[in-house]
């Protein structure tokens, strides 16, 4: 008699071996290494849920709505660059993954949703609750299928964490049938291998080379697709031997210290602001894992700077954006051979140098300012202080995320967790969450406004319940604060977007967390320090000052003069 086949990794006994196809679901999770499942279950997911049930792997991690589930998840997948896994049900359930899919899908961030549906071989009611989900997730995910018979769960499976994972990391369905979870299957599962990447060629690493050498004024650009491991190091040591200045977008944010004398700043808007002054200057951008789907920190024009494209992937041609030279293949071994061609750069910094200066005394304004509500500047520089070097903070969208992009410095990888893809609301508390899920000895702080905490709010009983040491802060000024100032900035009256809230402090404490509130500019650290110390769930009420916004961000920008 003829052994069955069996897969690389698998053993015969085990191929022979029949099964339900959602326990051979869970076996392929678990061989993918996947340790927690973010779910809001339902009916068409109870199989699954009763095989999860019984791995010793996987942990379930119950949440009190999908959005609160998948933006964890995606987290997961930000910090780990593992593909976070969440699950939710049919229909309504289902539709609820949209908004985190498109998070991961233009963050970048690697996510597998699983999804339940009423069974496909049998009506059991009518088209009660069906919705094409796979249809409906196909344009905010990588790749989006259908599970129609057991057997091919294993090949699924794998095939979804490689493009999930793959760069550009991404979002990715899997939508299993309530009737195919129950049939039997005898399938094997695949094991995970590491992938590499192509590198690229010398004739463009050459050229790349030569356009640096004939520039005037180059800098380094840092976007998001820069923060992998050896992209960050292989960075860092490209820095120290060619000397050339750097900025970053707001997602690139830590990737290299920015203590470093040659980091000019953070481009927290898109023109304008004084890192500008800068980039205007320059007359070359070296554009290391930045694509056109973060928003641009500067637009290119017809005649004006050149730009070299050093990313995974070639790139996206836009109307802000068309590189004239692109350096394909895996960052860490790219930057790495480009530094080497060039050694020390011998350019001329010294306006960079000059600029940093100015730049400096700017961000430094405001920092001890007394008044009350707090203005952000006072509000960021008091969080810097009570955050420490590895220590994380994770925003929410809104005004705030502009001031602390400028204003807070990251010494550390993934140490300010914020998104400036897809730039949704109600996200904030989740990921901040989750880090504290993964990293539990360090100080995790949820910055959110009003109005995008109270979005998923609920979700403070789901981190009570996990046990997590997090601190919520709460930046209350009654209003969608970031479309209030949008309104200012073209001209018109301040009008429909002001509205009322709960009392945080009992909100926070009916959940059984722990509730604060801030009564002068002074009392932010030692309620801050105070919370971490006591460790729990904590929610601090903090009423910020937004007048900032214009005085700051409006009219001191473009009464602004750059350096000659």
């Amino acid at each position: 008699m003829t052994a069955p086949a069996t897969h690389p990794g698998t053993s015969i006994a085990e191929a022979a071996c029949s099964r339900k196809a959602s326990d051979l679901f869970v076996k392929a999770l678990e061989q993918e290494g996947v340790r927690h499942i973010f779910a809001v279950p339902g009916e068409e997911n109870l199989d699954l849920l009763e095989s999860i049930r019984q791995s010793d792997q996987i942990d379930l991690v119950l949440t009190r709505h999908e959005q609160g589930a998948a933006f964890m998840a995606a987290t997961y997948g930000r910090l780990t660059g593992r593909a976070g896994v969440c699950m939710a049900t049919l229909g309504p359930g289902a539709t609820n993954f949209v908004t985190p899919a498109a998070y991961a899908q233009l963050g970048g961030f690697p996510l597998i949703m699983i999804t339940g549906q009423k069974p496909i071989k049998k009506s059991k009611q009518g088209r009660f609750q069906i919705v094409d989900i796979v249809r409906l997730m196909e344009p905010t995910t990588k790749m989006s299928h259908q599970i129609v018979h057991g057997n091919t769960i294993p090949a699924l499976v794998r095939e979804a964490f490689r493009v999930a994972e793959e760069e550009r990391p991404g979002a990715v369905l899997l939508e299993l049938p309530e009737d195919i979870a129950a049939e039997d299957t005898n399938e094997p599962v695949f094991e995970p291998h590491e992938r590499t990447y192509a590198v690229a060629g010398d004739k463009v690493i050459a050229e790349a080379a030569d356009m640096v050498r004939g520039a005037k004024h180059p800098l380094l650009l840092i976007g998001a697709g820069a923060n992998r491991r050896a992209a960050r190091e292989a960075l860092q040591s490209f820095v120290e031997t060619t000397g050339i200045p750097f900025f970053n977008t707001q997602m690139g944010k830590g990737v290299i210290d920015e203590r470093n004398p040659l980091f000019l700043g953070t481009a927290a808007l898109s023109d304008d602001d004084y890192v500008h002054c800068a980039i205007d200057r320059a007359d070359l951008v070296i554009n290391v894992g930045h694509d056109v789907i973060e928003k641009p920190p500067f637009f290119m024009e017809e005649g004006g700077k050149k730009v070299i494209h050093v990313n995974y992937k070639a790139a996206q041609v836009d109307q802000v954006y068309f590189p004239q030279v692109e350096v394909v293949g895996d960052l860490a071994p790219s930057i790495t051979r480009l530094g080497e061609a060039l050694g020390r750069v011998d350019a001329d910094f010294d306006y960079f140098t000059r600029i940093k200066g100015e730049i400096d005394a700017h961000l430094a304004e405001g920092a001890d300012d007394p008044r009350f509500p707090v203005i952000p500047q006072r509000a960021i520089a008091d969080i810097r202080k009570v955050m420490g070097p590895s220590d994380i903070i994770a925003l929410d969208n809104g005004m705030y995320k502009v001031w602390f992009a400028r204003n807070y410095p990251a010494y550390e990888p993934n140490t300010i967790l914020l998104d400036n893809a897809l730039a949704t609301m109600g996200a904030g508390l989740p990921s901040a969450m989750e880090a504290a899920h993964l990293y539990p000895d360090r100080r995790v702080m949820a910055i959110c406004g009003d109005g995008g905490f109270m979005m998923n709010s609920q979700e403070m009983e789901t981190a009570v319940r996990l046990g997590l040491n997090l601190v919520v802060l709460v930046l209350n000024d009654g209003s969608y604060g970031m479309i209030r100032w949008k309104q200012a900035h073209v001209g018109f009256a301040d009008w429909g977007l002001s509205f009322n809230n709960p009392d945080f402090v009992k909100y926070a404490e009916s959940y059984g967390a722990h509730g604060h509130r801030v009564d002068s500019a002074d009392g932010l650290i030692p309620t801050l320090e105070s919370a971490f110390k006591a460790g729990g769930v904590h929610l601090v009420d903090l009423a910020l000052d937004y007048s900032e916004n214009t005085r700051v961000l409006i009219d001191e920008l473009q009464a602004k003069t750059c350096l000659l």
